[in-house]
């Protein structure tokens, strides 16, 4: 009995010193692709805090004449038309983000909870169309928007971001599923119309998965470039996003990319730090309807 509790005891250290050195390696893999994570955040926030004009990118990284302050911020809004840029963006932004939330809501919540003909076709066409990059339509897209006067305008940003919003139901849809319809059917016998129970039941239990949708669908419009380049470049800089305006700014002449450098950093530092900043205030309300269960 002796032999046997002693040896078993040397399993069960063994089993925890392997235990223990697989976790090790997997947390220096962690460690390891953090750092490499994080480097571009850092390189990007120490570049537009540096004010040593004329310097190279990696080869003068820690100049002997650095000096760190605000002056490539004080460049962006004194020498670029960034707050116009930044206002361009946020009206798109909203907008389509207004209208890209209102149609995947009415579309999940449709075929979620109701029950018609053709309704399983239509989910798989629109399923299969929503796995094609957007990007594959830019030139027809394009050429259309053309046809109807519509290009170089904000407006048709706005068309562009929202139009195809409802082929991403799929996510929004299986949140709703998950909803006990004993709810609804207690509101049907209260005297609930389908408009009440789909604002007076469905959504308040739906916050995490609203939130998801607006954040998604404020992010894409916010960071974009490609539908941007296309549909507003040849016209004024007072129509440019932030997107196109900082590429426009590094790629003005040959020399720019150095001198300029500097200042597209600090642009996208207060780009991202909008964006981290929006996820941070609306990270509460997620896990508030996260916890929030049917009885509450």
């Amino acid at each position: 009995m002796k032999k046997r509790s002693v040896s078993g005891r040397k399993s069960v250290l063994g089993q925890r010193a392997q235990t223990a050195i697989v976790n090790g390696l997997i947390y220096f893999v962690l460690a390891v692709l953090g750092i490499f994570w994080i480097l571009p955040i850092v390189f990007l926030v120490y570049t537009s805090f540096r004010v040593t004009p004329n310097t190279g990118i990696i080869n003068q990284l820690f100049p002997e004449d650095l000096q760190l302050g605000f002056g490539n911020f004080s460049r962006l809004f004194r020498e670029t038309q960034f707050g116009i840029w930044l206002g361009n963006t946020f009206l798109v932004a909203v907008c389509s983000c207004a209208l890209t939330t209102l149609f995947i809501l009415m579309v999940s919540y449709a075929l979620s909870r109701m029950r018609f003909k053709m309704r399983k076709p239509i989910m798989n066409v629109m399923l299969v169309l929503g796995m094609f990059p957007g990007f594959m339509s830019m030139i027809a897209v394009y050429f259309i928007l053309k046809a109807v006067g519509l290009t170089n305008s904000l407006f048709a940003l706005i068309l562009v971001y929202s139009g195809g919003a409802a082929l991403s139901y799929y996510i929004c849809k299986g949140f709703f599923d998950t909803i006990p319809r004993s709810l609804e059917e207690a509101a049907i016998l209260d005297g609930a119309s389908q408009w009440t129970i789909c604002w007076r039941v469905i959504f308040p239990l739906s916050k995490p998965i609203i939130v998801y949708t607006i954040l998604t669908s404020f992010i894409a419009p916010w960071c974009d470039f490609i539908f941007v380049n296309v549909i507003i470049n040849n016209t004024s800089p007072e129509k440019f996003t932030v997107a196109l305006g900082l590429y426009k700014l590094l790629n003005a002449d040959k020399g720019s990319f150095n001198t300029n450098f500097t200042v597209f950093c600090a642009g996208a530092v207060i780009v991202g730090g909008i964006i981290t900043a929006l996820f941070l205030s609306m990270q509460k309300y997620y896990v508030e309807g996260v916890t929030g269960g049917a009885v509450k």
